[in-house]
Order: structure tokens, then sequence, then C-alpha cells
């Protein structure tokens, strides 16, 4: 049978941020060429590189714009090696046939876990007292310093971090409170609470867990600031723009907060730095991390395995599972045959048109899902007609992209 498969090797992967060396063993594995760059880079530099780039891997930093889409005339696929997505024009790059696929919840567990690490620091006001002792100041003090044993957790979102983590401070003997816009199944003894404002209330650790959406940027303000128990704690390792800063830092040095623990801003620098700066800076009995919630070996490992595996399966077969963006199907493969891909504008009449085509050939099997802006379809046809099959789908008004495999 004649092979119609773009070449392996000559498949060109990009990997920004420093991706996990797991990723880029699978990669290599397959025959694509690997180019691995340890920080993101600015949009001018990745227009540069991606002009003949058929996969594209980031984190959390770089940001792919429309403008980088536009330029990206060969890109097959994004993978985020990370939870979220948002760092990518999701829009763009469905109306363009890239599917974008992340790993959702790989670093749940190690995110649960710095969170239960702060929740003692904070109780315990270790971090000042760390901070004295490397300043050579011995201060031991017990002055508001408690167990956490007894005290309630607020979490605020649900998922599988939330969730993960209520078990967790269940077992260091706090009650857990929860609040989510959906409605989320109790794990252990937790208590859902009809709305946020209850958990602020009678929580004396509050952490946030949500996604970035338009309704939770700005959603911990001087109001939800002020409605938190006198002596209470605040941590976020959601997103950035959750919790309006300028408050929080009045907050902390008032004495309204006894803490907080923050890991991800509103601005964050694309590389490592010297010279970062922020408001909570010196503020009392306040951690600051630099968005390392998911950053342990484990996590990232599995993320690097699971975000390649998406993507080679993607290239290799046509499966589209685990896409954010993008119809999701899978097609076990048939014997002797060619597979045909193609992406089209959802439009009334295209799946007509393409049925037209394929109805003149033996097709083996054949599925076909949408969105509302692109539809894709997977059709295993006779080797021998799929070069013909290709040109006329290719040719249709409203086919964007078209592949054959095999």
């Amino acid at each position: 049978m004649e092979t119609t498969s773009f070449p392996k090797d000559k498949i060109k992967i990009l990997l920004l941020e420093n991706i996990h060396i797991a990723a880029i063993k699978q990669f290599e594995e397959q025959g694509f060429q690997v180019e691995s760059i340890l920080s993101s880079l600015p949009e001018d530099k990745i227009i540069e590189k991606i002009k003949d780039v058929h996969v594209l891997g980031l984190r959390s930093k770089t940001k792919v714009t429309e403008k980088i889409l536009s330029e990206a005339k060969r890109l097959l696929a994004i993978g985020c090696f990370c939870i979220g997505t948002d760092q990518v024009d999701l829009v763009e790059a469905e109306k363009r046939g890239v599917p974008v696929f992340n790993s959702p919840f790989c670093n749940s567990r190690s995110v649960a876990e710095l969170i239960i690490c702060e929740i003692i620091t904070l109780s315990r006001k270790l971090g000042d007292r760390s901070t004295e002792m490397h300043n050579k100041t011995w201060r031991k003090e017990s002055a508001n310093c408690h167990e956490i044993r007894g005290k309630t957790l607020g979490i605020i979102g649900y998922g599988h971090i939330g969730s993960q983590l209520s078990v967790l401070a269940e077992a260091m003997g706090m009650s857990v409170l929860y609040y989510d816009i959906a409605r989320r199944l109790p794990l252990g003894n937790s208590k859902m609470c009809p709305d946020m404002k209850t958990v602020l209330e009678n929580s004396n650790f509050v952490t946030l867990h949500v996604p970035d959406t338009k309704e939770t940027v700005g959603l911990i303000g001087e109001e939800e600031i002020n409605t938190m128990k006198k002596g209470s704690y605040l941590l976020n390792a959601s997103r950035g723009k959750v919790v309006q800063i300028p408050h929080l830092a009045n907050a902390l040095r008032s004495g309204h907060l006894a803490g907080a623990a923050v890991d991800v801003y509103p601005e964050e620098p694309s590389a490592n730095c010297k010279d970062w700066e922020c408001e909570l800076q010196k503020c009392p009995n306040t951690i600051l991390t630099p968005h390392i919630g998911g950053s342990t070996e484990e996590a990232q490992e599995a993320i690097g395995l699971e975000v390649s595996d998406l993507i080679i399966q993607f290239i290799n077969s046509g499966a589209s599972a685990g896409s954010v963006n993008f119809p999701e199907i899978t097609l076990p493969v048939s014997p002797s045959t060619h597979r045909i891909l193609n992406i089209h504008n959802n439009k009334p009449g295209v799946l007509r048109d393409i049925n037209n085509i394929l109805s003149e050939f033996n097709v083996s099997a054949q599925v076909l899902s949408t969105r509302k802006q692109i539809g894709y379809i997977i059709a295993d046809v006779d080797s021998e007609a799929s070069k013909e099959i290709k040109k006329k789908i290719s040719s249709l008004p409203n086919s964007i992209k078209t592949r054959v495999l095999y």
C-alpha cells in the first residue's frame, strides 16, 4: 500500500517554557524534529519560528495570538502543558482548524499539597520567622500562632483541585465548606454552601480554585475581603486576576487579614528575573511564590506524557479526544485503507457535499462531529482512491484543512 502520510522526520515540534523531558522523548521516539526552548518568547520571535512549525507546545506564560496563528500556515496542533488554555486565542485556533490540547488534572495533587503547606505556614507565621532568622533575628513567640486542627477551610471552586484539597484538609482535622457555581458532590464531611458569602463569613482560611473567566476577574475585592472573618487568611493559586491586589494589601497591613499566600498575579514576567515588584511585598505574614502551584517533577512529567500523547494520537490517527476547542472524535483503524481527515466550516450543505464525493468510492468507516464554527470528519477509504478524494474535498469552498494518513 502506498504511503501518503506526511513524513514523520519532517514534522517540526517547537516547545517553549522548558517542557518536561518526558514529552521531548515521546516526540523524538516518533521521529519528529523537536526544538525545546527554556523560556517563553515574545510574539515577534514566535512569528519568526512558527512559519514551518507543525506543533507548538507551551505552558502558561506564552501568549498565542490571532497574529501568531495567522502566520502558522503549517500548524496542526497546540499543546498547553498545563491546566489552563486562556493564553491561547481558542476561537481563532478553532476557526483555523487547529486543536488545542491540555492537561486539566495532572497537577491537581501538587497544587493541593502546596495549599496545605501554606495553611500551616501561615497559621504558624513560619515565613516571617524564617526571614527574621536569615536576618540574624531570633524571636520566639506563640502569640497568634495556631494549630490548623479544628479550623474551617473555605474552598471557592470545588473542581479537581478543590475537592482533592478538601480530603487532605479533613485528614488534618479541618472542617471544610465550599462553594461552586456548578453543583458538586461533597467528599467526606465537606459541606456545600449556597453562595460565596457564606463561605467567606464562616471560614478561617479561604482558598481560591476557579478558572479564568469574565465572571472571576476581580472576584475577591474590598467587599469580599471585608466579609471575611477578622484574623482569617486568603490563599490564591488559581488565576492572577481573581484577587484585587491593592485591597488585599490594605487588609493585610490593617490587620483585618492575618496573612495571605499568593502564587499567581495579574501581570507575570515571561522569564525568571530579579527586578519583579508587587504591592504585596513587605506585607506581614504573606507568602509570595512565582506561580509554582503545579511545579513538581511528578506533575510536570505526568503533564508532559499526557499532552504529548494526545498530540501524537492526533498526528498519527486524527483522534481529537482531549481537545478543548475542537470536535472530539476517534475512529479505530480499518485495515488496508487510507484515512481522510477534513476540517471544514460548519455551514449548511458541507456534509452533503463531502458525502457526495465519498459516495463515489468505497468507505470502510466514517465519523463526523461539529462545533459552532467547524466540523471534523474522519473517513477510511480505499487506498487507491485517497489522493483523488483529498483533491476533491480540498477544493470545496468551505474546506479548511484536509490530510491523508497511512
